[in-house]
């Protein structure tokens, strides 16, 4: 697995992300993301800081009609400002505490918040909590499935956590760097250029 991780390294350099001021702001963009693009999810993070919302008790009190306003450009505002509200009350009532709990622990709370997937809760505790769990992503499935391996989340999860050193730093830039790969290359279909596929399991 270190192979993918140092191909791709070489590629594409250290990737510094997830990029945020707070560990709420890495929640805030965990759960926005879902289903937009990155981009989105900075105008709208700016948008919650230039009203000065970018605090739990602050967006958990705030008017949701300005909420879903200020999140619009990530689609499905509606929903998404439910819960960023649903979330920043659950920020607010256990505090920086919950980053010190057990990665399962945390998790199972965490996915208990609605509109909190796998993919959502795994980002937080490794880019918020600094915890080791390996976040899988539409890009990484798409590089695995490329390379012949498939599996659900909890599957894929699994080979990276057995088969790498449990480092925080090294599984946010794999992530990072799936990420990256995924947008520059499997995003505009230049499979050809691929420096992957064709290594397929060889590279694990």
């Amino acid at each position: 697995m270190m192979r993918i991780y140092n191909t791709l390294l070489a590629i594409l350099g250290n990737q510094h992300w997830w990029p945020a001021d707070t560990a709420f702001e890495v929640a805030v963009g965990a759960l926005l993301t879902q289903q937009t693009r990155w981009n989105n999810v900075e105008q709208a993070i700016s948008n919650l800081k230039n009203k000065s919302l970018m605090e739990p008790e602050k967006l958990a009190n705030a008017d949701s009609e300005i909420i879903e306003e200020l999140v619009r450009c990530t689609g499905f505002y509606r929903q998404k400002a439910h819960r960023l509200i649903i979330m920043s009350e659950y920020f607010l009532l256990h505090g920086d505490a919950i980053f010190n709990r057990p990665v399962e622990e945390l998790r199972k709370d965490l996915l208990e918040l609605k509109g909190v997937g796998e993919e959502t809760a795994d980002s937080i505790i490794l880019y918020a909590a600094n915890k080791p769990k390996f976040v899988i992503d539409a890009y990484t499935r798409k590089i695995l499935n490329c390379l012949g391996i498939s599996g659900n989340y909890s599957q894929l999860q699994h080979i990276f956590e057995a088969q790498l050193d449990q480092d925080v730093e090294l599984f946010k830039e794999f992530h990072a760097l799936f990420v990256e790969y995924g947008k520059q290359y499997c995003l505009k279909h230049r499979c050809e250029e691929c420096v992957l596929i064709g290594v397929g399991k060889t590279l694990i």
